[in-house]
């Protein structure tokens, strides 16, 4: 017969140091190679990289050990790694730009700060949130916060188009995608309402094909989130943006109620309302005919709007096939963005489709690991707030990567940690300290329970008669009451006390001072069945 063995939970960070290793090498290697690969010498400021990035990874490792000693181990030299990779292209695609004397030569330099500025508000993050909890309270707020920072680019004079897509925001030389932090604020949104309604979205209504539907009124939340995530499409002309939403909701629903009901809805009705949008507004439609209609001169050539840059995409990844040109000796280049929205392009070109997995295979990686704190943290909110955001990154990672291989239309979308931007990095930064938080808690050693002596009530007969557990063999939950399956005395039967009950107080029973007095020298009773010694009935 198998048996359960208690054990002790280490913290694992020791394992973590021992895994960041690995991770910053993977960096720093990378950044070496790619200084190799175009200029033919080591890149003169590798020492100074290295450093910068080891003591960014080992303050967060610190933190680590002093606030959530339980977090999981694996998470933060993961997120270090895609950093790493991610700055190395960034500075491969940098030095190319500067041979052509182009003006953004200096992304890798921003890009560098940028991840700075990302890891002191994870520390920050991790220091001032002691309880992932303290986040229900502010469910309400959470949801104005998510709903201001999507319409923020609206605004006349603070927002701003680029590229087709008004997501931008701009305060003087600072700008911003306020959609990567409404992002977060909606899944704590979510996940605080649904875990207080997901009993009324999962019980009530009919059954229909094998399909559990939901009441007309609970419909509400899905169709306000739905037509939020249209106006982002239409007003804002951002598939990606309009798409993480809805997707982020459907999938904490579903966490929340495990209805597959609620994921056919969310569905059909975001496939029809985009499929009415491609018909009705022209810069969806144009969307779809780049997915469509890539290789068609007509669409190739098309301006603005063509599909010149996934099609250079495209061929980018063709030439660098199974194990890619080595970095520094392709062309990403010319592929215009190859440094934020077509970076996995140019990832697949140098690395070839080998790097390319072991990429993704990193992002399998930290999503299950969130996924896994996900069921092993212990409060519903944790749960749903958790798995919102491992599905976020993985969904967000899903967008990217099939827009860049024409599996669905492209959208603005950016890489998690690989692509350049200060929003977004910002704002993963964040999500994996939140996850961090969280799986501090779901990993730490419950607090063992003491055990307090409490009144045994009743004492079974050997004698003929009935006897029934209290609560039907169920325990009451209530303190004092009888444990489960102590059969109960009806009548003036004696009772056994503990310690703890005084016979004078006037409120308890008295305590019986010889328990066995009803029975006799050979051990049977001495009562008629079906009574005690005092005349009470057994039941």
């Amino acid at each position: 017969m198998a048996s359960v063995q208690p054990h002790r939970v280490r913290p694992g960070r020791g394992t973590e140091l021992l895994l960041l290793v690995p991770a910053l090498g993977i960096g720093i290697a990378g950044y070496v190679l790619a200084g190799l690969g175009v200029t033919g010498s080591v890149p003169p400021h590798v020492i100074a990289y290295a450093v910068g990035t080891t003591v960014l990874a080992l303050v967060v490792h610190v933190v680590l050990r002093l606030r959530a000693p339980y977090a999981d181990p694996v998470i933060l030299p993961v997120v270090v790694a895609l950093n790493g990779i991610g700055l190395a292209m960034i500075y491969r695609i940098s030095i190319a730009y500067a041979a052509r004397g182009r003006a953004d030569a200096d992304i890798a330099d921003r890009q560098l700060a940028w991840t700075a500025i990302s890891v002191a508000l994870a520390i920050a993050v991790l220091v001032l949130l002691r309880d992932h909890r303290t986040l229900r309270r502010y469910t309400y707020t959470a949801m104005v916060a998510g709903l201001v920072l999507v319409l923020l680019p609206l605004v006349p004079g603070l927002g701003q188009t680029i590229n087709g897509a008004r997501i931008w925001v701009r305060v003087g030389p600072v700008g911003m995608q306020p959609a990567e932090f409404a992002k977060i604020a909606l899944a704590v949104f979510f996940a605080g309402y649904l875990v207080t309604h997901r009993d009324t979205l999962a019980l009530a209504g009919k059954r229909v094909l094998g399909l559990q539907l939901p009441r007309a009124r609970d419909l509400g939340p899905i169709i306000l989130v739905w037509a939020a995530s249209l106006v982002v499409l239409v007003l804002q002309r951002d598939l990606g943006t309009s798409l993480l939403f809805f997707g982020l909701f459907v999938a904490v629903l579903y966490l929340a109620t495990e209805r597959t009901s609620w994921i056919v809805i969310g569905l059909v009705l975001f496939v029809g309302g985009a499929a009415a949008a491609a018909a009705t507004f022209g810069h969806v439609g144009a969307r779809f005919d780049v997915w469509l209609h890539a290789l068609d001169s007509d669409i190739y050539n098309r301006s603005p709007g063509g599909s010149g840059q996934l099609v250079a995409g495209l061929f980018g990844m063709a030439s660098g096939g199974l194990f890619g040109t080595g970095l520094g000796q392709g062309r990403p280049d010319l592929v215009p963005f190859s440094y934020s929205d077509f970076i996995v392009a140019a990832l697949g070109e140098e690395l070839g489709l080998t790097g390319l997995l072991a990429i993704l295979l990193l992002y399998t990686i930290l999503v299950s690991r969130g996924l896994r704190t996900a069921i092993g943290v212990r409060d519903g909110f944790g749960k749903l707030l958790a798995g919102g955001l491992s599905f976020v990154m993985a969904f967000q990672l899903f967008v990217v990567v099939g827009g860049v291989t024409r599996l669905i239309p492209l959208t603005g979308l950016t890489t998690p940690f690989l692509a350049y931007g200060g929003s977004s990095l910002v704002a993963n930064w964040v999500i994996a300290a939140l996850l961090l938080r969280i799986s501090d808690e779901a990993r730490r050693p419950v607090p063992a329970v003491r055990a307090v002596a409490t009144p045994d009530i009743g004492i079974p007969l050997s004698a003929p008669g009935r006897s029934r557990p209290v609560g039907g063999g169920r325990s009451t939950g209530r303190t004092g009451t009888p444990a489960v399956g102590t059969p109960v005395v009806v009548g003036e039967a004696p009772v056994r006390t503990s310690t703890a009950t005084r016979a004078d107080d006037g409120d308890g029973p008295a305590p019986d001072d010889s328990p066995t007095a009803h029975l006799g020298t050979d051990g049977t009773s001495t009562t008629e069945p079906g009574t005690d010694e005092r005349g009470g009935r057994t039941r």
